[in-house]
């Protein structure tokens, strides 16, 4: 019996979010789009029931409250970085698996998976898959990145990724047919998965039928020393390398499985991309995705995003625009042809300080090191002011921490050292031992100099800089001079995971609503891109062969909780992780939070449809635009 109930449990929840599986007598007819017509009529391109998988993904429009779509159309969006034309696999959001509106992990570019235990996963692959340029998505693309480019010491020098190793061992990975692929460990691995539906996903296939070209074991050896020598590069692992780069998009002719593929060589103000002709997904009447022919990317400089977007240039805008754009942006609206939504933002908080806790100078690493500094910091923020002058009270004040959307939410942890309390702040510096001030009323160090404390920022957001003002006063009130330094946001990472920057700020966690699947391990000093710990990262990432081992207490048991949730065989488990985990921040305040929940503004062309009107603006679930999958949003004329 429990075989009957266990597929039509599968069709029920397939179908709750969205995607319908596809037997056989339920696919519907495809519909040949008119953009491709032209080729299939020479000849250049089959015709498209010959292109899609023989189980394409099947988008159930009605169950999302959707519209079935006319395709057609160039939709138009600006970024600020030739290098980011990479939001388009941002965007595109085709993933083996990704989170559906509800953050529930489903299949897409995998027909299915079966987890047993989180030790062993099957994944099995849509029969008649193709890459964009025909060939086939099979097994032997999952082979060929394992076996010749993860473990070859040429083209990944420091071996496969890190979320595929489990207490020190790698997985066995088989290929038992073309449609299978199993990875398997002999300890869990809860958070394979999730990371296949990052925003940037870790890629553990290739188009081998592609590289197969610029790799030595199967390239013709006279053929690839032409191309290297054409290229200008080195080695033929450094051509390979710079050929082979499914996230930055950067090589046109590189098959890829993303909605739409690049058509745009070289460097240019504006890229296209164009609908991929062999994509996986269709609507229940069988038109093939995405509805959209073309995506026009305009590299703009940074200021001008907002007003090129009010005056009607973008058919879709989200990056790039603060809400201090909202008012102007309001009022264009009759003119541009769109209208700007406000949705919610996924990150911890939209501004936080951090104090570096690694930072090269002795004294000051001593000083920011001490709990009770980092706790008057936070104490001495005036944050409903900061709300009020920044974004109308439209955001929450609040300490670093998951948004009421995660389970693992808590309201003392949201609150914990955020009132502005100038008294208590004082007397947590006082007790500390910095008790001495000079003329001008700021404290003095253990060896003598004021307490200037410089925050680097990366310039990017006028918000940041114009909350750090308002800091600045409060702060003087306990005898603490904010320095506010401006860099790019490069030498800023750089300045901070070198350890020459005492403090900067950023977002908080790009994850702020964690749910049990979620990996705490972004919680623990596990990675430099946390500014607070970046040698504590440096030092896990790399074996402990650079950076500095965790030397505080509390940042050492982050690190055994993290080794405890990915043991954990259950989900009560692993949420006691999370909540120990997060109690130790909120007490530690290794991250200055400010506030969270700021409105991102959305510039949506009226002719634009299936855009939700209310949705959440996140790097991480969510990919920005990628989990409302844009490749189902259509123009209406």
């Amino acid at each position: 019996m429990f075989n009957t109930i266990r597929p039509l449990l599968l069709a029920a929840m397939l179908a709750f979010s969205g995607i319908l599986p596809a037997a056989a007598d339920t696919i519907p007819t495809p519909q040949e789009s008119a953009f491709w017509s032209a080729e299939v009529e020479s000849g250049n391109l089959p015709p498209v029931q010959e292109r899609l998988p023989k189980d394409p993904l099947i988008v159930d429009l009605a169950a999302k409250g959707r519209e079935f779509g006319k395709p057609g159309g160039t939709l138009r969006t600006m970024v600020t970085r030739s290098k980011d034309i990479r939001q388009m696999v941002v965007y595109g959001y085709a993933r083996l698996v990704g989170f559906n509106q509800d953050y529930e992990l489903v299949p897409d570019l995998l027909a299915s998976y079966e987890n047993e235990g989180n030790r062993k996963f099957t994944l099995k692959l849509r029969e008649g898959h193709k890459w964009s340029d025909g060939s086939p998505f099979t097994s032997e693309d999952f082979r060929y990145w394992w076996e010749d480019v993860a473990n070859n010491e040429l083209l990944s020098p420091s071996g496969p990724p890190d979320f595929l190793i489990v207490e020190g061992k790698l997985p066995t990975v088989t290929f038992p047919d073309e449609t299978t692929v199993i990875f398997e460990w002999d300890d869990p691995n809860p958070n394979f998965l999730q990371s296949l539906a990052q925003a940037r996903p870790p890629f553990i296939y290739r188009p081998a039928a592609f590289l197969k070209q610029y790799h030595e074991k199967y390239a013709d050896a006279e053929e690839l020393a032409f191309q290297v020598e054409d290229a200008r590069v080195k080695s033929w692992a450094a051509l390979h390398n710079k050929l082979d780069n499914l996230y930055k998009f950067d090589n046109h002719e590189l098959p890829t499985l993303q909605p739409w593929l690049n058509a745009s060589s070289g460097k240019k103000i504006r890229h296209n991309f164009v609908r991929n002709p062999y994509y996986h997904r269709i609507d229940s009447k069988g038109v093939q995705l995405p509805y959209i022919d073309v995506v026009e990317m305009e590299i703009v400089a940074p200021g001008l995003v907002a007003a090129k977007t009010n005056a009607g240039e973008s058919d879709l805008q989200g990056r790039g625009l603060a809400f201090r754009d909202a008012s102007i942006l309001k009022k264009g609206e009759a003119q541009g042809g769109y209208k700007t939504l406000l949705w919610k933002t996924g990150v911890a908080s939209q501004i936080a300080i951090y104090p570096n806790l690694n930072f090269s100078d002795d004294v000051w690493r001593d000083v920011l090191r001490d709990v009770r500094v980092r706790r008057a910091l936070s104490l001495a923020i005036d944050r409903q002011t900061i709300n009020q002058a920044l974004y109308f009270k439209l955001a929450h004040p609040a300490a670093n921490s998951v948004l009421p959307a995660s389970p693992f939410y808590s309201e003392e942890n949201a609150a914990a050292w955020a009132q502005y309390d100038v008294d208590q702040a004082n007397a947590l510096l006082d007790e500390a031992g910095l008790d001495q001030r000079d003329k001008n009323g700021i404290r003095l160090l253990p060896d003598g100099r004021p307490m200037e404390l410089v925050i680097e920022t990366a310039g990017e957001r006028q918000e940041v800089e114009n909350a750090l003002q308002i800091v600045t006063d409060t702060w003087r009130e306990i005898g603490v001079k904010l320095v506010m330094r401006p860099l790019d946001r490069d030498i800023l990472r750089n300045r901070v995971f070198a350890g020459n920057s005492m403090a900067s700020v950023w977002f908080g966690w790009d994850d702020g609503i964690p749910q049990a699947h979620t990996s705490p391990a972004y919680l623990a000093p596990t990675d430099q891109v946390f500014l607070a710990w970046p040698k504590w990262g440096q030092y896990y990432q790399t074996g402990g062969e650079a950076g500095e081992a965790p030397d505080m207490p509390e940042a050492q048991r982050l690190m055994e909780l993290a080794h405890e949730w990915q043991i954990a065989t259950t989900d009560e488990e692993r949420a006691a992780v999370w909540v120990e985990m997060l109690k130790i921040h909120a007490d530690q305040v290794y991250a200055i939070g400010i506030l969270n929940g700021a409105p991102q503004p959305i510039v949506v062309s009226n002719r634009l449809r299936n855009v939700p009107q209310q949705a959440m603006w996140a790097w991480e679930p969510g990919a920005h635009f990628g989990i409302h999958r844009p490749d189902e949003f259509f123009f209406a004329d």
